[in-house]
């Protein structure tokens, strides 16, 4: 348990920061969802459109801290693959 004022706001400004990432985290998490249900459909077209609006959201989610560099660019590249597959 947090004793001393600082360790106290500390505890107080990791939870706001949380909250904040969690909302962030759940933000990028439904714009793949979007990305993978249009590519289920088979929809070459909204499957494009699904992912160019997933980029910006998924970088955002980099610069932010939320998510590692890496890991989106493993994703980005994954699923413009996918998209690019379809018929």
């Amino acid at each position: 348990m947090a004793n001393t004022p600082q360790s106290k706001k500390r505890a107080r400004q990791n939870e706001r920061r949380y909250a904040v990432n969690k909302a962030r985290r759940s933000r990028i998490r439904t714009y793949l969802r979007k990305v993978e249900e249009a590519i289920a459909s088979g929809d070459k077209d909204a499957a494009i459109a699904a992912l160019r609006a997933a980029q910006p959201e998924l970088m955002r989610g980099v610069t932010k801290g939320v998510m590692h560099k890496n890991t989106v660019a493993r994703k980005m590249s994954r699923l413009s693959s996918r998209v690019k597959s379809l018929g």
